[in-house]
């Protein structure tokens, strides 16, 4: 996380998008912490175990750029912001708690209505 931004998955298609849509998530850290790669992990884990080739992630490093916190309303750290499809969603948190990433981020809500049209 040297950098102010990193982008760390890549995008593609899977089936509970609209074709060319895809999850963009914005993770803001304080730095390489514990908790913070801790929830790098789990964010990656549940990408590609629930939107395999659909998202892309954006890791953003406030101990390096506070003042990029303010255009997400960031208050707290880690935090998990789905800055598309929207609306805009939040999780804060470590994101060890599955079900409430993917209740947060309406992971579930979206395959389920791409699966039923």
């Amino acid at each position: 996380m040297k950098k102010k931004t990193q982008k760390l998955a890549k995008n593609g298609a899977n089936g509970s998008l609209p074709e060319g849509e895809q999850f963009s998530l914005r993770l803001y850290v304080a730095g390489q912490t514990p908790k913070s790669l801790t929830a790098f992990a789990n964010l990656k884990r549940l990408c590609d175990e629930h939107l395999p080739g659909q998202y892309r992630i954006e890791v953003v490093d406030l101990a390096k750029n506070p003042h990029l916190a303010q255009a997400d309303q960031i208050i707290a750290l880690p935090t998990l912001v789905r800055r598309l499809p929207e609306p805009i969603k939040r999780v804060v948190g470590d994101l060890s708690n599955s079900e409430k990433v993917i209740v947060g981020m309406d992971i579930r809500n979206l395959k389920a209505k791409s699966e039923n049209p």
